[in-house]
């Protein structure tokens, strides 16, 4: 199981957000690329960046940072963040970010995201966030009347790489991965899943490690980290053994 810590970028500072509000950003740092550097030296080769400008505006609007980001981390980057044209998607790839997440673009054109997915293999993650069970967008300021099964079930056969679901009512919160509904939604879908929303500690780690073989892919984590109440290391040394 692949553990991604997360950096959050709005205005070009590492935030954290409660509840994806952008009212309710906390500041983790003015410096992206040296937090980057730092999740590396712990060990992670896998690391997972949000433009939350973009996701509002539509467009990038970190895309200094997340350069910096690229060429600061040696592992592999995971963009999402106002990903819904091919430009942005070429773009971001050309810039060396390996797989990009697209939210928004998979609930209003889903066959453009498709046919992304088919001319990058292994590039695309379909962001699946939750709010009651239906699909929310626009950096979760709308939602849908899509329940998020069937948003997920329109990409089983288009070569998408994982669904990354988060339960935005824990996003930020710290009150525990919804095990449930993600284990729920992995054993529904032939696509992998990632986890993301609420990790609080390292028990989150090993419930999620425990039901790896539901097609539990990964775990982004991003609060528990910055506040000290998860260390990497220690996570990554876990996920590695499920």
């Amino acid at each position: 199981m692949i553990v991604f810590p997360a950096i959050d970028l709005k205005g070009g500072e590492v935030v954290r957000l409660a509840e994806g509000d952008m009212d309710r950003a906390t500041v983790y740092g003015d410096d992206p690329a040296a937090q980057a550097k730092l999740f590396a030296e712990a060990g992670a080769d896998h690391l997972h960046v949000v433009d939350l400008d973009g996701s509002f505006a539509g467009s990038a609007r970190n895309r200094e940072a997340v350069e910096a980001i690229v060429a600061a981390f040696p592992g592999r980057v995971q963009l999402g963040g106002g990903i819904r044209k091919r430009e942005d998607v070429e773009g971001w790839f050309e810039a060396g970010v390996a797989r990009v997440v697209m939210g928004s673009a998979a609930l209003k054109d889903p066959e453009f995201v498709k046919d992304m997915a088919r001319a990058y293999p292994g590039g695309v993650v379909v962001a699946v966030d939750a709010k009651d069970g239906m699909v929310a967008t626009e950096g979760w300021a709308d939602v849908s009347d899509v329940p998020v099964i069937d948003l997920a079930r329109r990409f089983e056969d288009a070569g998408v790489a994982s669904l990354l679901f988060t339960d935005i009512g824990r996003d930020g919160l710290l009150k525990g991965v919804n095990l449930e509904a993600t284990v729920g939604l992995a054993q529904q879908v032939d696509i992998p899943v990632i986890a993301s929303g609420g990790v609080a500690g390292i028990e989150d780690i090993e419930a999620l490690a425990k039901a790896a073989h539901e097609g539990i892919e990964g775990v982004i984590t991003g609060r528990a980290l910055y506040d000290g109440r998860l260390d990497l290391a220690a996570a990554l040394k876990l996920a590695e053994r499920s």
